[in-house]
């Protein structure tokens, strides 16, 4: 199925009044980083929080008035479950999601929010899509898949005509890509109109998590392949196989799909967080990691999607403190030292003559690992970057420390 100039832009018609054209902001530190200038698509910014209001608006408005009228269920872990529960609510269909047990709070409230009606059949996803097509075969309810189908894809596309609007002469786009509707109805959208336009074409990247990335053996093997998946901080895009016609889209119109590690995306997030002044979460980051992680393969100007930004307050705090300790302004360490009065109001008067903020100690006198005279101390430490935390380390050692890295 090649994906028609035309069906995006009907569906950005039919979006004109439901979602927000996102903003394009410019990434000093990332322009800096890479020589040349690398713009953030801000669909994190988008209601519901990320782009999948877009396809799913698009897909149901596209149901006819009796299937609506039967309602729409769907399978989700969280952005897709959102976007589904607003665009049904907007036009006036019932939406059954699937969500898995342990789904994070806020997520399952924002569906509830928008209108849906939350079951919890199981532990993933593929318990939920399980039972999400059994409820549509059960009930009559229409399946929103949520990337596998062409008004999906068309809707994702949009944002593709939206980048060339604001920024006319890219020359690469990146983003993350799970299931991949998002990156292939993008590229899909700008290689045709920038063909229509007898201009340049773009080149396309899409970024999948090195834990869950299921387009690179698939790419190889010539057909949609399954993987395991390993845990990723990046769970909106960890699928464990490409849809039938996202595979065939994306290895027609993305140039390649490269892979990102943990701590790529953590750091990726923190540079959004701190310099960019997004709140992203993991999966939204992707595209900002690869450009971290394979610079050399861009050219510039760049536009980076940054596709979500509904992260849960408790997974934030865990990956900026990744991404502080992979930047090397973070460290916890374990140190021994003399069981004696005062010594560990002498370890800490040596860290602060250095800088160092202590964020926790934990101090330990009585355990099987330590000797009688001996004590263990715990410390979560923030330093000023790589260098000022390998300068503690080596004077804390230089003063007869033994240390352990955690």
């Amino acid at each position: 199925m090649a994906l028609k100039l035309d069906d995006v832009r009907a569906a950005r018609e039919m979006l004109r009044e439901v979602v927000v054209p996102t903003p394009l902001v410019h990434s000093r530190v990332l322009s800096e980083a890479i020589g040349g200038p690398v713009f953030l698509k801000c669909e994190n910014l988008q209601r519901t929080g990320s782009f999948k209001i877009r396809g799913a608006y698009v897909r149901i408005a596209r149901l006819s008035e009796e299937e609506r009228a039967g309602g729409v269920v769907a399978a989700s872990a969280g952005n897709h479950a959102q976007g589904v529960a607003l665009a049904a609510s907007m036009l006036g269909c019932k939406a059954t999601v699937f969500m898995p047990q342990g789904a994070p709070l806020p997520k399952v409230a924002a569906t509830r929010g928008y209108g849906a009606e939350v079951r919890f059949p199981g532990p993933t996803v593929d318990h939920c899509l399980e039972a999400a097509r059994k409820y549509a075969d059960k009930c009559g309810a229409v399946f929103i898949h949520p990337f596998d189908h062409p008004d999906v894809v068309a809707g994702q596309g949009t944002i593709g005509l939206e980048i060339l609007e604001q920024r006319p002469d890219v020359r690469t786009i990146v983003g993350a890509v799970g299931g991949g509707g998002l990156m292939s109805g993008i590229a899909g959208a700008v290689k045709a109109a920038l063909e229509e336009a007898g201009r340049p074409t773009v080149k396309v990247l899409g970024v999948q998590a090195k834990r869950a990335a299921a387009f690179p053996p698939s790419l190889a093997a010539g057909r949609p392949a399954k993987i395991e998946i390993q845990p990723t901080m990046a769970d909106g895009i960890a699928v464990g196989r490409p849809g039938d016609l996202t595979y065939d889209l994306v290895s027609e119109l993305l140039d390649a799909v490269v892979t990102v590690t943990e701590e790529s995306i953590s750091q990726a997030l923190l540079l959004c967080l701190e310099r960019a002044k997004q709140v992203v979460e993991p999966a939204g980051a992707a595209g900002v990691a690869a450009l971290l992680e394979h610079s050399y393969a861009v050219r510039t100007p760049v536009v980076a999607v940054l596709s979500g930004g509904n992260i849960d307050p408790l997974l934030l705090s865990k990956v900026l403190r990744h991404g502080l300790a992979g930047a090397g302004r973070y460290l916890v360490v374990r140190c021994r030292l003399n069981d004696r009065p005062g010594a560990l109001v002498t370890l800490l008067s040596e860290l602060a003559g250095m800088g160092v903020n202590v964020l926790d100690v934990m101090h330990e006198r009585v355990a099987a690992r330590l000797h009688v005279e001996e004590a263990e101390v715990l410390m979560h430490l923030e330093t000023r970057g790589s260098d000022h935390s390998e300068e503690v380390l080596g004077r804390l050692r230089e003063k007869g420390y033994t240390l352990t890295l955690s």
